[in-house]
Formats: C-alpha cells, structure tokens, sequence
C-alpha cells in the first residue's frame, strides 16, 4: 500500500483504510463475482469503472473530508468491503444530490457475519463526530433484502422510491437517517 500510515479506524474486528492508488486492484477483485454487482446498477469490475469508483471515493475524501473506506482485516491486505459515508450527486433529485450518501459493499465470503453494521455503526459515529450529525441518504435496489436489513438496523427509513427509465435497470429505494436536534 502507497503513502499511507495506517487504518484510519479501527473495530474490534476490522480496519478501515481511506484509499490509495494501490487500492484499484483489490477492488477489481471485490466486485469480480457476480453475485457481487447483482445490486449495484451497471457496475462492472473492469479496472476503468473500478477507477472511476476509486477516484470518486477519494475525491469525496479530498473535496468534503469524508468517504468511504476499504476494509481489511487486521494485519490482511485484502480488501474485504468498501463502506462508509460519502459525498453523492446521483442526477436524480429526491433528496439524493448534493449530500452525504451511506453505502457498504460487502465480499461474498464474508456475507452473514455482521461486518456491514459494525463497520457502517463506526463509520457514521466517525462522520458525526467529525462533521456534525446530520441526514445521511442511502439508496438500495429493489429486492436487496440483505442491504435492507442493515440500513434499518442504522436507523434509516425508506422516503421514497426512484423508477427508473423504461429498460434502464431496477427500482432503488430511498432510505435517509434523519438527527433529532435537541
């Protein structure tokens, strides 16, 4: 790994590293299976769109102060998810441009075992401690009942929901965590 001095958080079982270059591979290989994409739109682990993603997750890192985080175990190098709240313009309006969007993806061997709640719970306390408590927006394809379970367990609620063109892929349901101000 290049010019990093180590996880920027840590779980009881998991690290969790801001990206770097060398992170283009490893994420190549999270999203290799197909199982992997079945609920992320188009994506494809081919290195450009995995680029592209790298590049936004860094770039929220450099432009807002917060992204998401590639997860390791410790000690491990590879990459076993990509979590965190990031910085989203997703070009469709209700409430999902312009504003910090939670998201976890998490690799298929590690499915079941709690790592998306444990790692999302430490990276939204970071976020709020960092930047203040505020709406985080989470958007979850329809049927991906797994990714659902975990934002009710962050204390999302579904808002909403975004159809999309005829032919152009699945309905995403709207999630938001909202911050009672006391």
């Amino acid at each position: 790994m290049a010019v990093t001095q180590g996880p920027f958080l840590k779980t009881a079982r998991f690290e969790l590293w801001k990206p770097t270059a060398d992170d283009l591979e490893g994420l190549c290989k999270l999203l290799a299976h197909e199982d992997m994409r079945r609920f992320l739109g188009p994506a494809s682990p081919d290195p450009m769109d995995q680029f592209n993603r790298l590049g936004r997750n860094a770039g929220s890192w450099a432009l807002y102060g917060y992204g998401t985080f590639y997860v390791r175990r410790p000690g491990e190098r590879d990459l076993i998810a990509n979590c965190g709240v990031f910085h989203s313009w997703r070009g469709f309006g209700k409430g999902m441009d312009d504003t910090p969007e939670a998201g976890w993806i998490v690799r298929q061997d590690c499915w079941g075992q709690g790592l998306a709640q444990e790692v999302m719970r430490a990276a939204i306390a970071w976020f709020d401690e960092a930047h203040g408590p505020r709406r985080i927006a989470c958007m979850i394809e329809d049927g991906n009942v797994a990714s659902e379970r975990v934002a009710d367990g962050l204390g999302f609620v579904q808002y909403g929901r975004h159809e999309p063109e005829e032919g152009r892929g699945a309905a995403i349901n709207l999630y938001e965590r909202l911050v009672c101000k006391a």
